[in-house]
């Protein structure tokens, strides 16, 4: 993908369907952490923009990594995210701050590894089974139109499931 909100839409379809089992926010940590290396190769002018981070192997270390740290930092962040709605009228965007440990290494994990897996189909740098083969079998796998069009499409329909899971559980709570 060439910015990583594209891979927040696949993201935002899996937070709908698992709920409180997947954290939402390590996983965008985990998509930010993954494109380190191509912006440093961007900066530096480098012909290929997908090394070792962009691989399966590197997808378990930088998932680990985002696991251990983008749970405290995500946490902070959600703090930081409830402290500002102070008022009245603002208390309904408040949401949970605290990120259990499986949540966050299946959104951390599950970040990485569907990082490689989106990029593997578009980028003719990429080698996701390094080193072992320099092959990439689903380079191409889909057209680049319809693989940005997919990941907009899941973040629209997580987006609103989420939406509607969160709107019938006030009403059920509210009647």
């Amino acid at each position: 993908m060439p910015f990583t909100p594209f891979h927040m839409g696949p993201g935002t379809a899996i937070k709908a369907v698992c709920g409180r089992y997947f954290s939402l926010t390590v996983f965008g940590f985990a998509q930010v952490i993954m494109d380190i290396e191509p912006l440093m190769r961007m900066v530096r002018g480098d012909n290929i923009l997908h090394g070792v981070t962009h691989t399966y192997l590197g997808a378990i270390c930088i998932g680990a990594l985002s696991a251990l740290a983008g749970k405290p930092f995500c946490a902070f962040l959600l703090r930081f995210w409830n402290a500002g709605l102070g008022t009245k009228y603002l208390c309904w965007l408040r949401i949970q701050a605290d990120i259990p440990w499986a949540p966050a290494i299946a959104g951390a994990f599950i970040g990485t590894f569907s990082h490689v897996l989106l990029d593997s189909m578009m980028h003719a740098d990429m080698q996701p089974f390094a080193p072992f083969s320099s092959n990439n079998g689903l380079l191409d796998f889909l057209p680049l139109g319809f693989l940005h069009l997919l990941c907009v499409f899941l973040g629209v329909f997580g987006g609103f499931t989420i939406f509607l899971v969160w709107a019938w559980r006030k009403w059920s709570i509210d009647v």
